[in-house]
């Protein structure tokens, strides 16, 4: 027996909205709820209990990622991309630490966006964006480490498990574990919550 995905979009653009949900439609194992403003987004969550959210950032009565940080907060296993018209680097960043699964440009195409929701319905703690290394250098903050263990480093707070996150980066669990020593070895740390404090204190999440 199918299961179906319930995915709640959040968008105060009606024709933007309705685009995104017609595509999503057409997944015949997703049911598709909207909503056009935060309070409506709050109401529909509640409701509807959806499996994944897409939202943007700009409410007429709030901020998007008010409604990621609150959604975050209730549940682990929600699947939230945040589809925006803002390239912002602060954005992005905000986003990754309210807790979405992904932060998308609405100019790529809805097939990205679907496949987006499906990896964030994997692996939900697991934030992907085109920009988040990007952001590193641009803010020339690397402690020495390469792109991927900034990349990596990057994921360590949201809490997933090493074989969920060894999976979304495409790697072996042994060789993530072998990009965790050498961030370690780099930050001059032991382990995982000294590596996010460092990170932290030196901006890198």
């Amino acid at each position: 027996m199918s299961t179906s995905t319930k995915v709640l979009v959040i968008d105060d653009h009606a024709v933007v909205r309705a685009g995104i949900s017609a595509a999503l439609e057409k997944r015949p194992d997703f049911i598709v709820f909207q909503a056009a403003s935060k309070a409506e987004a709050f109401a529909q969550l509640a409701k509807h209990n959806p499996d994944a959210i897409v939202v943007d950032i700009n409410l007429p009565d709030g901020s998007g990622l008010e409604v990621v940080s609150w959604a975050r907060s209730i549940s682990q296993t929600l699947a939230i991309i945040v589809l925006t018209m803002s390239e912002s680097s602060e954005f992005t960043l905000a986003a990754m630490r309210a807790g979405a699964s992904a932060y998308l440009n609405k100019s790529l195409p809805l097939a990205e966006v679907i496949s987006a929701i499906e990896h964030a319905l994997t692996s939900p703690l697991v934030f992907s964006s085109r920009e988040t290394v990007k952001i590193f250098d641009r803010g020339h903050i690397t402690l020495g480490l390469s792109q991927r263990e900034i990349q990596i480093l990057s994921q360590l707070h949201l809490g997933a498990p090493l074989k969920d996150l060894a999976a979304s980066l495409f790697i072996a669990e042994a060789t993530l574990k072998t990009h965790l020593a050498s961030i370690y070895r780099k930050l001059e740390v032991n382990n995982r919550v000294q590596a996010i404090e460092k990170a932290r204190i030196a901006g890198l999440t």
